[in-house]
C-alpha cells in the first residue's frame, strides 16, 4: 500500500539525476527494503540546468549509492541514503565573458519557478501513483511528511575539483552526515506537531581538506603544495519554523555553521592562485560572469556563498571552505569593491529555497485535494517570503603565509622536493558572519571578530631575524594587534545563534527579527557592534521599499530594471565598518614580510574576469517629461559606505636591515633586479628609536549612485538639471581625522617603550572630494566640474629640538639608504639627549623650535577645460622655547604673520602707540590659480594667478643659531661595536650614486680599479659607472657621463629660461606682497610676559622702551611688491573657482609688459638708551618688464625661442647714512653668521652618508674631447636633445680650462654658432634711472669732544643701460653731477 506512494517519490529523485536506470529494477529492489547501485554516472546537463551555476561539469560519478527503507517501521525509523565516493570535476563555462545568454533563461522570479516546478513534477508522479481508495489521504499525507522530514543522508568521501588555467582546486570531505534531531540537538525521529511547529536538523562534516595546486601545460601537477586547509571538521545546525501543519514552506529558516579551529596555510606559489579564486567569487557575486541579467537585483555582500553552500546540502558545503579564508584574509577587499552588482548569487539562492525545503512540491495535488484551492494556496505562499538567517561562526582561525624553495634529493634521479618556511601568521578569534534576508526587499549581513593579531615567524630574505635560536619574545614578533581576547570577552560572537544556549530557539520560543531599516539602524549601532565584537564589525543593509501609486513606469524601469508595474521602488544600500583599537608596528621584519607577500601576489598573469564593458552607445536620448523629472528628484537610490577606525597607534621603527631594493622595483612594475642575498647574521638594535603616531578616530564616508549609468544618461540629457540631480551624479568622499599626534619613542632591551617625546601635538583635519561619474556623457558641458576637492586644517603645530630632528633624519635615512644592513648607527649621546631620564635635569637643555600654522583651506576643481585651485592660510608663527635664567622657559618669537608692517619702514612707530594684533586680521596668504588643461588649445585663455600676502615679521635671534649648530658627541652605541663591520654596502645607496658617476674619471686609476671590483662583486645592481672593459676606457666613460650630468651653466640657464617662458607667456598675473620686516639682534630677545606671545614688533618696542640692556639690532624692512600684467584690472585674490577674468589673454606674449612696483625699502639700527640710527632711508621704484619672443626653426628635433627682454627701472632717491656704532654692529652680526655657516658646512661633510666609502675625488678633468662621432663608443647618453644633428655635445658642455691642450681647437665661431643655432638667441636691454644718491658718513671729532664730523657725497641724475646681443654687449652709464661736502656739528647745535 505505502509503497505505491513512497516509491514514486524516491524514484523520481533518483531517476532525475542518474543515467541509465531501469525504473522496474529499482522498484523491485526498493520494495525489498535495500537498494545498492554501483558505478553511477550523473546526468551532468540536468545538474547544470538545475543548479544554474556558471560552471560546467567535466565529469561526475558516484561509486556506490545505497538506499535503505525500513518499510515496517516507516513511522519511527528514518530512510537512510548513503553515497560512497562521489567525484565531480568542474570548470568555468566557455566563453562566459562574451555570452551571457548561453546559460539558459533566467527567471529567478520565485513565483514563476515554483509554478513551473509544480506543473512538471506532479504530472510525472501522478502517472506512477495508483489511486488507492483504502488509505485515507490525510494519513498518507502525514506519513509521507514524517518520512521526508526524517531522511538521513550520509556521504563518505566526497571529492570536488575545480580547474582553470593552471589552477587545480580540490576539496575532499571524508564524511558528511545529515540527520534530524530533537530539542537538545541529539539524533531523534521527529515530526512537526500542532504544538511544536519546528523541525531541526544537523549536518556534521568531518576531515575537510582543501588543496590548491599548479598544473603544467600537459595538465600534470609537478609539485604538490601544502594543503590550504587540512582535516578541518565543522558542524551545521538547521532550524525550520512553520506557520501551520499544512505549510509547504517554513516561515523561518536558520542555518548556522560552527568551526572550532580553522588553520589555513598559503604558500607564495598558492597566493596568486588564491587571489584568483577570490576574484572568481567576487566576479560571480557581482554578476560580472554568470547568467544574470544586468540590474535585475541589487546584490548583497559576498557571504551568500556560505549560505548557498548550506542550503544546497552536502556537496556544495565545500564552498564555505573556499569562501571563508577569502572573507577572512581581508574583509576590506570586499568592502572596497564598487558594488555594481547585477542580479547575482542571492536571487539564485532564492530560486532554490522552494526546491530544497518544500519537499512535497506537488504531492497535495494528486492526493485528491481540490486543484483550485491548491492554486490559491500556492499564490498565497508566493506572496510571503520566508525569513532566512544564515550564520558562520569560527572560534579561532589562523592563516600562515609560507615561502617555498626547491630542494634536490641526494641521488641524481630522485625528484625535487618543495620545502616551505613559515614567515608570517595571522590569528583571529571569535569570527562571525551572519546574513538575514526576507525575499528581495530586505537583506542584511553582519561580519565581526573579537580580536586578531599578526606575527613574524622564522627569517625573511636571508635575514634570520626570528629563528628559534634567537630567543626573541612573542611581543617582538607580533606587529599588529586589534581588539580583545576571547577569554576576556566571552562568547558574545555566538549571541542568538543556534549554538548559543540563551538563544530563543534553544529555549522553545520564536525568535523576533528586525526587518525594518529604521529599527535596524537604531538597534545595530556602531557602539553595539563594537561591544559585541571589539576588533572589527561590518553591517551591510540593503532594503527595497515599494511605494505604490507614485511615479511613472519610466522611473520604475530606471531604478530597478524590472518592467512590472509596481509603483516606485525605493532602494537603499548602506555599509558601515568599524575597526577597533589597533596597534600597528612597522619594523624591518614586518615591512619586508608584508612587501614580500605583495610581491608574491603580483607574480601572476591571469586574464581578468568579466569582459570590459562596451563603450556607451549613443542611444536615442530619453527625454523625460516634467512629472518624471519631479519623481526622479524625489528619490534617487544610492550606496553609502562608512568606515571608522578607533584609537589607532602606528609605530615606525628605524630600519634594522633594509633590502627594499629587491621588493620595491617589482611592486613599482619593473623587473626583479636580482636574486636573494646570502643569509646574514641578524643583530637586533636596542635601544631602537621609532616614530609613534596616535590617532583618536578616522572616519571615511563614501556615497555613489546605485544606477550611475542610467542616471547620468538621463540627467546629462536635461537642458538645466537642478543642483540636487547634479549632486547625485557624483561619487562623494569625506575623510575626517580627529586627534592625530606624533612623537618619538624608543624600544629598550626589555621590550618596553620610553615615554614618547611629542613632535606634533594633537590636531584634526578634514578632506572632501567628489568625482563625476561617466565624464564622457558631459563633454558638451564644459562648465561642469569633473573633480572637486576641499581640504581644511584648523591648526597644526610642530615642535622639536635639533637633536630630535637629527634622530628623525636618521630614521628616515635608515629606510631611504637602500641596501645597507645595519650600517647606520645611532649616536648614544643623541639618544640620551632626546629621551631624557625622568627626574634628571640635563646640564644644558636644548632650545625647542615650535612652528604653527592655522586655518588652512584649499580648494581644487577641474573641468574639461581648466584646472584651478584657490586657498587661504590664516596665520603662521614660529617661536623658540629656550631655558631661562631662573629655570623658567623663555619664549622667543622668530616669525609671525600676518603682522602689521605698514609703518615699520621708518622708526617713528617705536614712539607711537601700537595697536595689538587684531583677531580679525586678514588671512596671511590668499591665492587663486587657474591653468588650462591643454596649453596648445586655440580657444583657451591663458593661465591666471592672483595672490596676496600680508606683512610678516621675522626675528633672526641668536637662539636660532644655537638650535642649528647642535651636534651630538662622537660616540657610537655599544651595541654597534659588537656588529660585524660591513665595509662596503651591499647595494650602493642612491644618494651617493650621482657623485660617483662624476668622480670615477677623476680617481687615480689603481684605486679606482680596486674599488670598482669590490663594488661590482657585491652590488647586484650595476651602476652606470661600472665598466667591464679595459681600464683605458674609464676616463672616456667618465667624460661621457660628465657630458650628460654636468652641462655648462649657459646651457642650463637657457633651458631654464625656456621653461619659465612657457609658464609665463600667457599668464595673467596679479601679485600683492606686503612688506616683510626682519629684525636681527646680536643677543637674545625673549618676549615679555605682558604682551601677546609671539608679537615681534611689540616685543622689540617693549625692550626699546623698558630695558636698559637692549641688544644692538639691525632692522631690515623689505619692500612692498606689486606686480600686475598688462591690461588686467585688480580683482579680489580669492575667487570662487572656476572663474572668468574680464580680459583673458588669447595670444602668447600679450600679458607683457608687467608693471612692477616696490615701495618702502629701508634699513635702520636700534641701540640701547633708545638710540635709533638710520642706514637706508625708505625708498622704492617702479619698473616695467617686457618680453617678446619668436620661434626659430632649429635644426634639432625641438624648436627653440629667440627672446628679447626689456627692463626699465625708475628708482626713487636713495639716501644712505652710516656711523661707527652701525659699522661695529654690522661687523658683529656678519661674524656670528659666518661662524655658524662654517660650523654647519663642517658638519655637512661629516654627515651620516660618510658611513659609506668615499670615492677618491681628484681635480676634474679639464680637457673636452672633441672628436668625430665615429670614434666615440656609441652611448645613448651622449646626444643631448638640444644638440644639432650630428654633433655630440661634450665640447659645448664641459668648460674648457686655460691649460687645456685642446682649447684652441674650439674656435669662437663654433661656440657662437652652437649657442645660436641650437639654443635660441637672447637679447637683453636694461635701463636704470636714479635721480639722486646721498651718502652721509658720521664720526666723532677726535680733537674736540662732543662734536661730530659728517661727510656728505651727492650724485645726481644717474642713468645706466646695458644692451646684450649675440655678437656684442654695450654698457652706458651717465652721472650729471657729483660733489662731496664736509660738515662739523657744534655742541648742542645742528651741522
Amino acid at each position: 500500500m505505502l509503497e505505491s506512494y513512497v516509491t514514486p517519490i524516491l524514484m523520481s529523485y533518483v531517476n532525475r539525476y542518474i543515467k541509465n536506470l531501469k525504473p522496474s529494477d529499482l522498484q523491485l529492489s526498493l520494495w525489498g527494503g535495500d537498494v545498492v547501485l554501483s558505478k553511477l554516472e550523473l546526468k551532468l546537463d540536468v545538474l547544470e540546468q538545475e543548479l544554474k551555476l556558471p560552471f560546467t561539469f567535466l565529469s561526475g560519478h558516484i561509486h556506490e549509492l545505497r538506499i535503505h527503507v525500513p518499510w515496517t517501521k516507516l513511522g519511527s525509523e528514518p530512510v537512510v541514503i548513503t553515497i560512497n565516493t562521489m567525484e565531480c570535476i568542474l570548470k568555468l563555462k566557455d566563453g562566459i565573458q562574451d555570452d551571457h545568454e548561453s546559460c539558459g533563461s533566467n527567471s529567478t522570479n520565485r513565483s514563476a519557478t515554483e509554478n513551473t516546478k509544480s506543473s512538471v513534477k506532479p504530472r510525472r508522479i501522478q502517472q506512477a501513483a495508483p489511486t488507492d481508495p483504502d488509505l485515507p489521504p490525510g494519513y498518507v499525507q502525514s506519513l509521507i511528511r514524517r518520512v521526508v522530514n526524517n531522511v538521513n543522508i550520509v556521504i563518505n568521501n566526497l571529492i570536488l575539483k575545480y580547474v582553470e588555467d593552471d589552477i587545480v582546486l580540490s576539496v575532499n570531505i571524508t564524511s558528511a552526515e545529515c540527520y534530524t534531531v530533537g530539542e537538545l540537538w541529539d539524533r531523534a525521529f521527529m515530526d512537526i506537531s500542532a504544538t511544536d511547529l519546528v523541525l531541526r536538523k544537523v549536518i556534521n562534516f568531518s576531515d575537510c581538506t582543501v588543496c590548491l595546486d599548479k598544473r603544467n601545460a600537459s595538465g600534470k601537477i609537478e609539485f604538490y603544495q601544502d594543503p590550504l586547509l587540512y582535516k578541518c571538521s565543522f558542524r551545521t545546525r538547521l532550524h525550520f519554523t512553520y506557520d501551520n501543519l499544512n505549510s509547504k514552506m517554513p516561515s523561518v529558516i536558520k542555518i548556522h555553521t560552527l568551526v572550532e579551529s580553522l588553520k589555513l596555510s598559503i604558500t607564495d606559489q598558492q597566493l596568486p592562485m588564491f587571489i584568483r579564486i577570490m576574484q572568481l567569487g567576487i566576479a560571480l557575486y557581482y554578476g560580472e560572469i554568470g547568467n544574470f541579467k544586468d540590474g535585475e537585483m541589487e546584490e548583497p555582500t559576498c557571504h551568500n556563498k556560505d549560505m548557498l553552500g548550506n542550503i544546497t546540502g552536502a556537496e556544495d558545503e565545500t564552498r564555505i571552505d573556499m569562501q571563508y579564508p577569502a572573507q577572512y584574509k581581508g574583509q576590506d577587499l570586499y568592502s572596497q569593491q564598487e558594488d555594481e552588482q547585477s542580479q547575482g548569487w542571492v536571487s539564485w539562492a532564492w530560486s532554490f529555497v522552494p526546491a530544497i525545503v518544500s519537499y512535497d512540491d506537488g504531492e497535495e495535488d494528486f492526493l485528491g485535494n481540490d486543484p483550485t484551492s491548491t492554486l490559491h494556496q500556492q499564490k498565497a505562499q508566493t506572496l510571503r517570503d520566508p525569513i532566512v538567517s544564515i550564520g558562520f561562526y569560527c572560534t579561532k582561525a589562523t592563516v600562515t603565509f609560507k615561502l617555498t624553495e626547491m630542494q634536490a634529493e641526494s641521488s641524481y634521479y630522485s625528484p625535487q622536493k618543495v620545502k616551505s618556511r613559515e614567515v608570517l601568521c595571522w590569528e583571529q578569534e571569535g569570527t562571525t558572519v551572519e546574513a538575514l534576508m526576507m525575499g528581495e526587499p530586505f537583506f542584511d549581513c553582519q561580519i565581526g571578530f573579537v580580536g586578531c593579531r599578526a606575527l613574524c615567524l622564522k627569517g625573511i630574505m636571508g635575514v634570520k631575524d626570528f629563528e628559534e635560536n634567537m630567543n626573541r619574545s612573542e611581543t617582538e614578533a607580533c606587529f599588529f594587534i586589534c581588539g580583545e581576547n576571547l577569554s576576556m570577552k566571552g562568547l558574545t560572537y555566538l549571541t542568538n545563534s543556534l549554538f548559543d544556549y540563551r538563544s530563543p530557539e534553544n529555549n522553545g520560543t520564536r525568535a523576533e527579527f528586525i526587518l525594518d531599516a529604521a529599527h535596524h539602524k537604531e538597534t545595530y549601532t556602531e557602539i553595539a557592534g563594537m561591544q559585541r565584537f571589539g576588533a572589527f564589525y561590518m553591517d551591510y543593509l540593503y532594503t527595497m521599499e515599494n511605494i505604490s501609486g507614485k511615479g511613472s513606469a519610466n522611473q520604475q524601469d530606471f531604478s530597478s530594471g524590472k518592467s512590472e508595474d509596481m509603483g516606485t521602488v525605493q532602494e537603499k544600500s548602506t555599509k558601515s565598518l568599524v575597526i577597533g583599537p589597533l596597534d600597528f608596528r612597522l619594523d624591518s621584519s614586518a615591512v619586508h614580510r608584508i612587501l614580500k607577500m605583495i610581491v608574491c601576489a603580483l607574480e601572476h598573469e591571469y586574464e581578468p574576469y568579466g569582459g570590459l564593458k562596451p563603450d556607451i552607445k549613443d542611444e536615442s536620448e530619453t527625454i523625460l517629461n516634467p512629472e518624471e523629472v519631479a519623481s526622479l528628484e524625489e528619490y534617487i537610490p544610492t550606496r553609502h559606505t562608512s568606515v571608522t577606525l578607533l584609537k589607532c597607534t602606528f609605530t615606525i621603527f628605524m630600519a634594522e636591515f633594509n633590502l627594499l631594493d629587491h621588493l620595491l622595483p617589482v611592486i613599482m612594475g619593473e623587473k626583479n633586479s636580482s636574486n636573494f642575498l646570502n643569509a646574514t647574521n641578524f643583530q637586533s638594535l636596542r635601544p631602537l628609536p621609532s616614530i609613534q603616531i596616535l590617532v583618536d578616530k578616522i572616519n571615511l564616508e563614501h556615497s555613489v549612485p546605485m544606477y550611475a549609468e542610467q542616471l547620468v544618461h538621463v540627467v546629462s540629457s536635461l537642458t538645466q538639471p537642478s543642483d540636487n540631480l547634479l549632486h547625485y551624479c557624483y561619487a562623494h568622499c569625506y575623510l575626517k581625522i580627529f586627534g592625530f599626534q606624533a612623537g618619538l619613542t624608543s624600544l629598550d632591551c626589555r621590550g618596553s617603550y620610553c615615554l614618547p617625546v611629542p613632535i606634533i601635538p594633537s590636531f584634526s583635519t578634514a578632506l572632501y572630494g567628489k568625482l563625476l561619474k561617466l565624464p564622457t556623457c558631459w563633454t558638451k558641458r564644459s562648465q561642469i566640474a569633473v573633480t572637486e576637492g576641499i581640504f581644511e586644517l584648523p591648526n597644526l603645530t610642530i615642535q622639536a629640538t635639533r637633536a630630535q630632528t637629527l634622530l628623525l633624519q636618521a630614521i628616515y635615512q635608515s629606510w631611504s639608504h637602500i641596501g645597507n644592513v645595519n650600517s647606520l648607527s645611532v649616536n648614544e649621546a643623541l639618544m640620551n639627549e632626546v629621551f631624557q631620564t625622568i627626574g634628571v635635569k640635563s646640564k644644558n637643555p636644548l632650545p625647542t623650535l615650535e612652528g604653527s600654522i592655522q586655518n588652512v583651506e584649499l580648494k581644487y576643481c577641474s573641468t574639461s577645460l581648466v584646472k584651478c585651485a584657490s586657498g587661504t592660510m590664516g596665520s603662521i608663527k614660529i617661536c623658540a622655547k629656550a631655558p631661562g635664567d631662573s629655570g623658567k622657559e623663555k619664549l622667543i618669537p622668530l616669525l609671525q604673520g600676518p603682522s602689521d608692517t605698514k609703518d615699520l619702514h621708518s622708526s617713528k612707530w617705536l614712539n607711537e602707540s601700537r595697536k595689538p594684533e587684531s583677531l580679525l586680521a586678514p588671512d596671511l596668504i590668499a591665492f587663486t590659480v587657474q591653468v588650462p588643461q591643454y596649453m596648445d588649445y586655440c580657444h583657451n585663455s591663458g593661465a591666471v594667478l592672483l595672490c596676496s600676502v600680508q606683512g610678516v615679521a621675522v626675528n633672526v635671534d641668536p637662539v636660532l643659531y644655537t638650535w642649528l649648530i647642535y651636534q651630538p658627541q662622537k660616540r657610537t652605541s655599544r651595541h654597534m661595536q659588537q656588529q660585524p663591520v660591513v665595509a662596503v654596502p651591499l647595494v650602493m645607496p642612491i644618494s651617493r650614486r650621482k657623485d660617483d658617476e662624476v668622480s670615477v674619471g677623476s680617481a687615480p686609476l689603481a684605486k679606482q680599479q680596486s674599488y670598482q671590483a669590490s663594488e661590482y662583486a657585491s652590488s647586484p645592481i650595476k651602476t652606470k659607472t661600472v665598466t667591464e672593459s679595459r681600464p683605458l676606457s674609464i676616463p672616456m666613460k667618465a667624460m661621457l657621463n660628465l657630458s650628460e650630468g654636468c652641462r655648462s651653466p649657459e646651457e642650463r640657464m637657457k633651458e631654464f629660461i625656456g621653461l619659465v617662458w612657457n609658464a609665463v607667456k600667457s599668464l595673467t598675473l596679479q601679485l600683492d606682497v606686503q612688506s616683510c620686516c626682519v629684525f636681527v639682534p646680536n643677543d637674545s630677545l625673549p618676549s615679555p610676559s605682558t604682551i601677546v606671545s609671539g608679537d615681534i614688533p611689540g616685543t622689540v618696542r617693549s625692550w626699546y622702551h623698558g630695558q636698559t640692556s637692549m641688544p644692538g639690532m639691525l632692522v631690515l624692512c623689505l619692500p612692498q611688491i606689486k606686480i600686475i600684467s598688462a591690461g588686467h584690472k585688480y580683482m579680489e585674490p580669492l575667487q570662487e573657482i572656476p572663474f572668468v577674468i574680464p580680459r583673458p589673454i588669447l595670444e602668447e606674449g600679450n600679458a607683457f609688459p608687467w608693471t612692477i612696483s616696490l615701495h618702502h625699502f629701508s634699513m635702520y639700527t636700534l641701540f640701547s638708551k633708545q638710540v635709533t640710527l638710520c642706514l637706508v632711508e625708505p625708498m622704492g621704484c617702479t619698473s616695467t618688464l617686457a618680453v617678446t619672443s619668436q620661434k626659430l626653426l632649429a635644426t634639432g628635433p625641438d624648436t627653440r625661442h629667440s627672446f628679447v627682454v626689456c627692463l626699465h627701472v625708475e628708482l626713487e632717491s636713495l639716501q644712505i647714512k652710516c656711523s661707527n656704532p652701525q659699522v661695529q654692529l654690522l661687523y658683529e652680526l656678519t661674524e656670528i653668521m659666518n661662524k655658524v655657516w662654517n660650523k654647519i658646512q663642517r658638519r655637512g661633510n661629516l654627515s651620516p652618508s660618510s658611513a659609506y666609502p668615499e670615492t677618491m675625488a681628484g681635480p676634474a678633468p679639464g680637457s673636452p674631447v672633441r672628436s668625430s662621432v665615429g670614434t666615440i663608443p656609441p652611448d645613448t647618453s651622449t646626444c643631448s636633445p638640444s644638440a644639432e644633428v650630428g654633433t655630440t655635445t661634450e665640447g659645448d658642455s664641459i668648460q674648457a680650462g686655460d691649460d687645456s691642450p685642446f682649447s684652441d681647437s674650439v674656435t669662437l665661431e663654433q661656440t657662437t654658432s652652437n649657442i645660436g643655432g641650437a639654443s635660441g638667441r637672447i637679447s637683453l636691454w636694461m635701463q636704470w634711472v636714479l635721480p639722486k644718491i646721498t651718502i652721509k658718513l658720521f664720526a666723532p671729532d677726535p680733537e674736540n669732544k662732543g662734536t661730530e664730523l659728517c661727510m656728505v657725497s651727492e650724485l645726481e641724475d644717474l642713468s645706466a643701460s646695458i644692451d646684450v646681443q649675440d655678437v656684442y654687449t654695450k654698457v652706458k652709464c651717465k652721472i650729471e653731477s657729483f660733489n662731496i661736502d664736509h660738515y662739523r656739528s657744534r655742541q648742542q647745535q645742528n651741522f
